[in-house]
C-alpha cells in the first residue's frame, strides 16, 4: 500500500466542518467523492490531521490516503482542483511512509483568529466584528496564563471522546494592525470548541467585563459553564500544521 499526504486549504462558509454529517455537507465528504471519481472506487476514506467546526477556515490542513497503486501527484493534484469546489483548495500532493499518520504524528497544531474593528462586509464571513474598544493589553494578559502544561475543561465542549483535557500550550497572542486584530496561538493539541471558548472569554477580559483574577479562576474551575460563549466560528482559521518529519512544501 502506498501512503500519500495532501496539504489543502480551504473556506469553510458553506461547509458542515471537515468531519462527515448525516445529511450535511463535509469538506472530507466533498473531497473523498471527486478522489473517489477519479480512481473509480466506490468507497475510499481519507484521514485528516483534525476536525474542524461548521464555518471554521484552514489555511493549511493535512490528511492520508492510501492506496495500492503509484499515483502521480501532479496530474491528481491538477485533476483534483479542477474538480471541486472554488472553495477547497489542493496546494500539494506527496508520498509519505506508511506509519506516517496525519493526525497522530502531528507535533503542533497553530490557529488564528480575525477580528474586525471596522465593519467591512466583504469579510462578514471570515472575521468577527466587533466595534467596541478592546484593551489588547489585558488579553495578552489572560493569554499568558494559559501558556504551560495545563487541564483546558473550562475552554471544552463537555461529553465528546477524548481521555483527557490537558494540553501543552506554547504560544498565544493577539497583535492589531490597523483595523484588524489577530489571536494566533500553537499547541501540541487542541480540544472541541478550544479557540473559540478561548477567544470569547479573552474578549469579555479586553472588554472589561472579566478581570484578570477571575479569568485565572476560570482556567482552574475546569468547569465549561464559568467561561464566556464561543466566538463566531467565521473568524477562525486553522494557519499551520507541524510535523517532525520533513514535509514538502
Amino acid at each position: 500500500m502506498k501512503r500519500y499526504f495532501f496539504k489543502i486549504s480551504y473556506d469553510g462558509t458553506s461547509y458542515f466542518g471537515w468531519q462527515k454529517q448525516p445529511k450535511q455537507v463535509s469538506i472530507q465528504e466533498t473531497i473523498e467523492k471527486d478522489l473517489s471519481k477519479i480512481h473509480s472506487l466506490k468507497e475510499m476514506s481519507i484521514v485528516g490531521c483534525g476536525r474542524t467546526d461548521a464555518g471554521v477556515h484552514a489555511k493549511e490542513y493535512y490528511f492520508h490516503w492510501e492506496c495500492e497503486k503509484a499515483i502521480n501527484e501532479s496530474d491528481i493534484k491538477y485533476k483534483m482542483n479542477k474538480m471541486l469546489p472554488s472553495g477547497i483548495c489542493i496546494q500539494d500532493v506527496f508520498e509519505v511512509s506508511g506509519e506516517t499518520h496525519a493526525r497522530f504524528s502531528a507535533k503542533e497544531r497553530s490557529y488564528e483568529y480575525l477580528i474586525n474593528t471596522s465593519k467591512n462586509p466583504f469579510a462578514a464571513n471570515h472575521s468577527w466584528y466587533i466595534h467596541q474598544k478592546l484593551d489588547l493589553d489585558k488579553m495578552n494578559d489572560a493569554s499568558s496564563l494559559l501558556i504551560g502544561t495545563k487541564d483546558f475543561t473550562s475552554f471544552a465542549k463537555i461529553h465528546t471522546d477524548v481521555n483527557n483535557h490537558i494540553c501543552q500550550l506554547n504560544y498565544a497572542k493577539w497583535v492589531q494592525k490597523g483595523n484588524q486584530i489577530t489571536f494566533e496561538i500553537r499547541a501540541n493539541r487542541f480540544l472541541r470548541n478550544m479557540v473559540r471558548a478561548i477567544v470569547g472569554t479573552c474578549v469579555d477580559v479586553g472588554l472589561n467585563k472579566i478581570q484578570l483574577e477571575e479569568f485565572k479562576r476560570i482556567i482552574e474551575a475546569k468547569n465549561r459553564q464559568q467561561a464566556s460563549g464561543s466566538a463566531p466560528a467565521k473568524g477562525l482559521y486553522l494557519n499551520k500544521v507541524t510535523y517532525d518529519l520533513e514535509l514538502k512544501n
